[in-house]
């Protein structure tokens, strides 16, 4: 594990980290902030967000970047390991009153050179459509009122009544595919399909039920004339914290404040599988680049490996010391290749490193569902499987994951493993999966599953993790990391890096808040009293589940170790990327970092040597 030791040198910011396929470095000038670089304070706002977007421009330049820090709004040309950023000259630049940018989402169908569609939710919980280019706002959802009237209303701080709802948007994405619709979701656990071309009328919509299912329902709205929104789902209990649309966009799963995983067929809006978080809500989802895993994060410090197809968790990683806020695979160096045995089973590190081509992650990642799908349980040959995955969170540090053939495969046997993940062999055969009427695998888990014994102790006897486990100053991330005493009593074996002794002493010192992972600007009297009327549902719930397929007990399931944990940051990271020669952070001081890809650090060296410019000056 490439955890750093204790001391000063684990609360040191580090600038690089290693893997197998070389160094990442920091690139400190290709850094993009507010134009004063002066670091945002951070507290009550909203986290920072980053999209990315590229237009096709003829120059060769067409990445463009948009982040949020505070109230503020950024739109800049996305340089990256090619040149320093300019920050001087951001292409538009808006600042709201009344409300925060919360999150936003570019359209990449309809990205041009001389225009772009990119979506802003707000902590008031409209919806704005804005071209960044022309540098005008076309259209406004979830408000009554015109465009023109909602900026006079911004800059009037008045807060006008919105009529779908009025709760927090937590999280935007264009459908993919689609030029027109959009889904929205909000912190009151409801998602709305919205169409550009409609309005959103001058009264409130009225539903009627389409759907329904377990802990969740999809209305129609019922209207004489298109308009928005054309569907509400409602999802779970609590705050919809974020989505993510399956890569060939059929699927989507859903991360939710109850802690539960739901993952549904989008068009047909029907339940396909369900998972449980260890303890506390979800807060972040994403899917590998085949489509075959989801990984999610959120308020038990873990980062879970759900299977599609098998609708069940196949390995858990502990590797933060705090709430993970980002999950989000590296298509460019997950790795799925077909192969003999002896070839692909054995040799050394070495020859292992010489054998994986990374950087030609995009074709194999756009190939692996068809060369995954190849292998079954009566193929004769196996597939050497690597996906990468990253993680961030408020403990400032950044994970990066080998997920391999030994956990997604555990009954072939392999001459040795080559990865990072410590895990003892099965001895159990491997579960079957029997369909029960609500869609997920009924089928209990082998008695014995393989578990990582090389997990480092944690310094802290409790071992209790807290969002505030960091140096960062920001008194936002105050918040405690609670494992619920009911798991006590349900007999959870207790884990180097997960200990119950402080959860009562911390439990009556402070609520579990969430302001400062989900960003709320303020939390009201009625949000307080709904959270604490459902905590009594969420420990039952928690304890049914526990031990279940919704939810393994810890020794039920691999533990798998970070590739890499790094302290990246002064304050929680919100954003993590992956693009073709970089990986991008953000933390919640609105700084947006480039980590330049192992030979890549070279393009921006050689850029700004002014020995190598034509003119003799900086580039």
């Amino acid at each position: 594990m490439a955890a750093e030791g204790g001391g000063k040198e684990m609360n040191e910011i580090k600038t690089q980290f290693t893997t197998r396929e070389g160094v990442y470095k920091l690139l400190t000038h290709s850094e993009y902030s507010r134009p004063n670089r002066v670091p945002f304070n951070s507290q009550g706002s909203n986290p920072v967000k980053v999209s990315f977007v590229n237009v096709n421009d003829q120059s060769g330049n067409g990445d463009r970047i948009c982040f949020n820090v505070g109230r503020e709004l950024y739109f800049y040309i996305y340089k990256g390991v090619r040149k320093a950023a300019d920050l001087s000259k951001p292409i538009d630049k808006r600042i709201y009153k009344g409300t925060q940018p919360t999150c936003h989402d570019f359209n990449p169908l309809t990205a041009t050179a001389e225009s772009v569609s990119l979506l802003v939710g707000f902590s008031a919980g409209q919806v704005q459509l804005i071209d960044p280019i022309k540098k005008e706002t076309s259209k406004l959802f979830n408000e009554e009122l015109t465009s023109l009237s909602f900026l006079w209303s911004l800059c009037l701080s008045i807060s006008p009544q919105r009529l779908i709802d009025k709760s927090r948007v937590t999280c935007v994405r264009w459908v993919p595919g689609s030029e027109s619709l959009f889904l929205v979701a909000h912190s009151s656990g409801s998602m709305y399909l919205y169409n550009v071309e409609n309005t959103c009328g001058t009264t409130a919509p009225h539903y009627q039920l389409l759907k329904q299912g377990e802990n969740y329902a999809v209305h129609t709205c019922k209207s004489k004339s298109a308009r928005n929104p054309l569907l509400r789902w409602t999802v779970g209990e609590g705050s919809l914290n974020e989505f993510a649309f399956s890569p060939d966009g059929k699927f989507l799963a859903c991360a939710s404040q109850d802690g539960f995983l739901r993952v549904f067929g989008f068009d047909a809006a029907e339940l396909h599988g369900t998972m449980k978080s260890y303890f506390g809500g979800l807060l972040c989802v994403c899917w590998s680049p085949d489509g075959r895993y989801i990984v999610a994060g959120g308020e038990d410090d873990l980062v879970t490996v759900w299977s599609f197809s098998d609708c069940r968790v196949i390995a858990r990683g502990h590797g933060h010391k705090s709430w993970v806020s980002v999950v989000a695979f590296d298509h460019c160096t997950t790795s799925v290749e077909d192969g003999d045995p002896p070839a692909e089973f054995s040799g050394s590190d070495e020859d292992f490193h010489e054998q994986i081509h990374f950087g030609a992650g995009r074709e194999r990642a756009n190939s692996a569902h068809s060369r995954l799908s190849k292998r079954n349980s009566t193929d004769s040959r196996p597939v050497s499987v690597t996906y990468r995955f990253g993680s961030v969170g408020q403990d400032t540090q950044l994970c990066l994951w080998d997920l391999t053939e030994d956990i997604l495969f555990p009954h072939l046997p392999l001459s040795r493993t080559r990865t990072h993940t410590n895990v003892m062999s099965a001895t159990s055969p491997p579960a079957t999966s029997n369909s029960s009427s609500s869609g997920i695998p009924a089928n209990s888990l082998p008695s014995t599953l393989p578990r990582s014994n090389s997990l480092p102790h944690s310094s802290n006897p409790a071992g209790g993790s807290t969002p505030n486990s960091h140096t960062g100053n920001s008194s936002s991330s105050k918040g405690n990391s609670i494992i619920d005493s009911a798991f006590i009593a349900t007999g959870v074996s207790k884990f180097a890096t997960l200990s119950l002794h402080d959860s009562r002493k911390e439990r009556h010192e402070k609520d579990h808040k969430r302001n400062h992972s989900m960003g709320h600007i303020s939390s009201k009297s009625s949000d307080k009293l709904n959270q604490l009327s459902s905590s009594r549902t969420a420990k039952a719930d928690a304890a049914k589940t526990l031990g279940t397929m919704l939810c393994p007990r810890m020794d039920e399931v691999p533990l798998l170790e970070p590739l890499v944990c790094k302290k990246i940051a002064h304050e929680r990271l919100t954003v993590l990327i992956f693009l073709e020669d970089c990986l991008v952070t953000a933390c919640q001081e609105g700084f947006v970092c480039t980590w330049a890809r192992p030979g890549k650090v070279g393009l921006l060296s050689s850029q700004n040597n002014p020995a190598n410019s034509p003119s003799g000056t900086v580039v």
